[in-house]
């Protein structure tokens, strides 16, 4: 995953300490069978009111998340697994002087926009509040980025020299890889692998292995090769515009990026597209859902800081 450039690249990797977010636990449904009853009743017009959050909200819609993750290991342990793959990747990186030094004016402004996009992270996973985020720029060509389970984000210096991003455009890349956190899109996909190949059976009872060892036997090293379905990424597409709009990100500007990415595509396709494939109609669901966010967008409180695309390799280390 590690390309050649640019030089005089160091570890550096910025710890975010997340803020405490006040939770307010949702009301029980009542245990009385009369208002059971009653509710049944009164005919699924009056069930609005009992539909759940995120059918009630203003932005996307998405729905629930996928049951699949019922099948792969627990949150908390696939966020640990997460972090010593993380590492090994900065290690590798910090041996070929490929992670970027502090004073690299990308690496703060990338750390800056996750910041302000994080804050509404746990409106689409409770967990998210108490990640221990961490951004690093890695000097790769590749046009890539990623966040691992846990809040682990890199980027990669192509995709921000290549595609000349804008702050806004940034952003949209990085709420997409965000969701992908966030939903578990990871689990998911890791429940599925192991449904379909049969890691949970018969073979496993026999060797002795309980649920979490056999879980974790077919799962190490995967998660920065696991590719997301469809599904997934359209999902990542719609909630990472509703953070960036939230943050005070142009929603309009997923439209810019992806415009870019497939301009690049055309020519060498980009690791990001290989990693999430376009298709037909994704543009237009985005178009679609633009209008969705754009109040948020509207009365979101803007940046304070702007940055903007790298210069120079000379100046951009």
């Amino acid at each position: 995953m590690i390309g050649e450039l640019p030089p005089a690249f160091r570890l550096h990797h910025a710890r975010m300490n997340p803020s405490p977010t006040a939770r307010c636990p949702l009301p029980q449904p009542g245990a009385d069978p009369r208002r059971r009853r009653l509710l049944a009743g009164l005919g699924a017009g009056a069930l609005l009111g009992s539909l759940p959050a995120w059918a009630q909200r203003e932005g996307v819609q998405v729905g629930p998340m996928s049951r699949m993750s019922a099948l792969s290991p627990p949150s908390e342990v696939v966020e640990q697994q997460s972090a010593q793959e993380y590492y090994q990747l900065l290690q590798q990186a910090r041996a070929r002087n490929l992670l970027a030094l502090p004073q690299n004016p990308q690496l703060p402004r990338l750390v800056y926009i996750s910041q302000r996009l994080r804050v509404f992270a746990p409106m689409w996973n409770e967990r998210a509040a108490n990640w221990q985020w961490e951004v690093n720029l890695i000097g790769s060509k590749s046009i890539n980025a990623f966040c691992m389970p846990g809040g682990k984000i890199a980027f990669f210096w192509g995709i921000l020299t290549e595609l000349r991003l804008e702050d806004d455009e940034v952003a949209m890349v990085m709420g997409h890889e965000m969701t992908h956190a966030l939903r578990e899109h990871a689990r998911e996909q890791m429940g599925k692998q192991m449904a379909t190949e049969g890691l949970i059976g018969l073979g496993a009872a026999i060797l002795g292995l309980g649920a979490a060892g056999r879980q974790m036997a077919g799962m190490g090293g995967q998660l920065l090769s696991l590719k997301y379905g469809r599904d997934d990424e359209t999902e990542a597409d719609l909630i990472g515009l509703e953070l960036a709009a939230r943050a005070g990100y142009n929603p309009e500007s997923a439209l810019t990026l992806w415009r870019k990415m497939e301009a690049v595509g055309n020519s060498s396709p980009p690791a990001f597209l290989s990693d999430h494939p376009s298709n037909p109609d994704r543009m237009s669901k985005i178009e679609q859902n633009i209008p969705n966010v754009m109040g948020l967008y509207q009365r979101a409180q803007r940046p304070d800081r702007h940055f903007g695309p790298p210069g120079p390799p000379a100046s951009g280390r």
